[in-house]
């Protein structure tokens, strides 16, 4: 019977696991972070270098020399195929993170946060030591859609940050909520500039090896952490059934459930404005490597680290924004701002043709990701406290999907627009941003449905 549960199925007390300390949920998604931008850019450049020496192009970045090349249909071949791969990775770890994700998510509601993040930081440790094998064995790179695949069966980045949010609005009161998740996403950014200028340093120093060597020894300490350091923020967390339709029926229940105190248009909304908000953040970033390694831009893995660390700088410059602006401003116009600043960087990256151009881009963004925090304690306001982790985990979920559009959009119509303009992406995403910007400002402005009064959070 739908509504009846079986003994087995009904939450009970669960002892709580031996920890050495009680320590925040923010180093583990700085050494993720961490771990994650050391492997991305440095996979991107691994896959263009492999399928160079396939295809005999000797187009090196190393060489300096790659311009008047853009019509060189070896080089057009290397590009679309690093972007195709980039895409099989991607939808390979969507695919299977949008069940897993979803369904650890709202188990955490009942058995805390800490098996969450030891099972994703699992499933990070396990994709890196995938990479490690592919780059010292010169496996085929189709191994590496098999690390992303098991990455995505025990959570992925998405569970961990799921996890995390939830960690945080566990502890965190409603007015100082949007700063606690801004702070966060700051310790993403820095992990993020710091990984990526020692990577591009480091691979023209040894190569490709030793980076991801790193990787795996950040991810080993990672679940160390989350498994004996991490200190619950549930309140009383109860042993319950992993496999079991509950967990996702209540992902669905927020959404579709009426409920005379909820706005369900206003979840609905807010989800659709980070989803675009993402899909272009990920689509950008996916294809800005393959961008600036080829002409006429024709960066080496220095420039490429600078402009990775320049791009995870928004976290800190964001951070500070929301905190200076937030005196003056509501947080839906904070929001509004930063998507300003957003599409205008997306327009001068269309058009970067020198380097300087590309850096003004990157400094263009530096209020662009206060949007994310504030939409998710925006969410987060909308539900109960005993609802926080499928609420994440559906916004995992939409954060999965995301990057699965992402890919497919970007990865996709990167190569179709080579011959006549490789930036057109980029204006494409700063068109998609005007979506939020319009669904954000209509919320704000129609302020709340009759009836509606948010939940009590923690104080």
């Amino acid at each position: 019977m739908e509504g009846s549960a079986s003994p087995q199925d009904k939450p009970r007390a669960r002892p709580a696991a031996a920890v050495l300390c009680r320590g925040p949920v923010e180093p583990l998604v700085f050494l993720a972070n961490f771990a994650l931008v050391l492997q991305g850019p440095l996979t991107t450049q691994y896959l263009w270098h492999r399928f160079s020496a396939d295809l005999g192009y000797n187009g090196t970045r190393h060489t300096g020399g790659c311009s008047n090349r853009s019509s060189d249909p070896t080089m057009q071949e290397v590009e679309t195929l690093t972007s195709h791969w980039t895409l099989y990775m991607n939808v390979g770890g969507f695919l299977v993170g949008l069940f897993s994700s979803t369904l650890l998510g709202a188990w955490s509601d009942c058995v805390g946060r800490r098996p969450l993040l030891v099972l994703s930081s699992l499933g990070l440790l396990l994709q890196a030591l995938v990479s490690v094998f592919v780059v010292q064995l010169q496996l085929h790179v189709g191994y590496f859609v098999l690390g992303r695949i098991l990455c995505a069966i025990l959570g992925d980045f998405s569970g961990l940050l799921a996890a995390s949010f939830a960690s945080v609005a566990d502890v965190s009161s409603s007015h100082s909520r949007t700063f606690r998740m801004a702070l966060l996403e700051a310790g993403i950014g820095v992990a993020g500039m710091l990984a990526s200028l020692l990577g591009g340093h480091w691979l023209r120093a040894q190569g490709y090896a030793n980076p991801f060597w790193l990787a795996l020894a950040l991810l080993i300490a990672m679940t160390l952490y989350a498994a004996f350091c991490f200190g619950e923020t549930l309140k009383e967390p109860k042993s319950t059934r992993l496999f079991t339709f509950r967990h996702h029926r209540s992902i669905v229940q927020l959404y579709v459930t009426p409920a005379p105190e909820k706005s369900r248009k206003h979840l609905a909304l807010y989800s659709l404005a980070i989803f675009v908000v993402i899909t272009v953040h990920f689509g950008a970033q996916d294809i800005l490597t393959l961008y600036e390694l080829s002409t006429p831009l024709c960066w080496d893995s220095k420039l490429i680290g600078y402009g990775s660390a320049a791009q995870h700088l928004p976290y800190l410059t964001s951070l500070l924004g929301l905190k200076l602006l937030q005196h003056c401003l509501a947080d839906a116009w904070v929001a509004e701002i930063g998507l300003a600043f957003n599409i205008l960087g997306m327009v001068v990256f269309a058009f970067a043709t020198i380097t300087p151009l590309m850096f003004t881009g990157y400094g263009l963004l530096f209020l662009s990701l206060v949007t994310t925090p504030i939409i998710r304690a925006k969410l987060s306001k909308l539900v109960r406290e005993t609802e926080q982790g499928a609420l994440f985990s559906a916004v995992a979920c939409v954060n999965g999907l995301a990057m699965l559009t992402a890919s497919g959009i970007f990865n996709s119509l990167y190569p179709v627009t080579l011959n006549f303009m490789k930036g057109f992406p980029f204006l494409l995403g700063a068109g998609l941003l005007l979506i939020p910007a319009v669904l954000i400002g209509t919320l704000e402005k129609a302020g709340p449905h009759p009836g509606f009064q948010q939940f009590p959070q923690s104080p």
